[in-house]
């Protein structure tokens, strides 16, 4: 499954502008990948993980704007189509030979 996070944040003053780089920074250190601006993305492992996440989420939410949280399967993400643009370098896909498992 992955954890898709969407937020549109108020950057007009300084202290906003501050807020917003808090709460970017808290999901790339929480293992979130870019998918495009404001689109953030992360792999979770089952039911379990998904709470834990959107509990760490809720108790980094920024005071203002907006922040949207969605689940999808790894087969509904595989779903999306890049419409315009290339894919970023998290998005391309590996060989399935690639793959080591333990």
């Amino acid at each position: 499954m992955r954890m898709i996070v969407f937020f549109d944040l108020p950057m007009v003053t300084r202290m906003e502008k501050k807020v917003y780089v808090q709460f970017r920074r808290f999901l790339l250190n929480d293992g979130y990948d870019m998918i495009q601006w404001s689109v953030y993305g992360r792999l979770l492992c089952g039911a379990d993980d998904e709470q834990k996440h959107l509990k760490r989420l809720i108790d980094n939410l920024p005071p203002a704007g907006s922040v949207r949280s969605m689940t999808v399967t790894e087969k509904q993400f595989a779903g999306i189509k890049l419409l315009v643009g290339l894919p970023r370098f998290s998005e391309k896909r590996g060989n399935a030979a690639q793959l080591l498992l333990f």
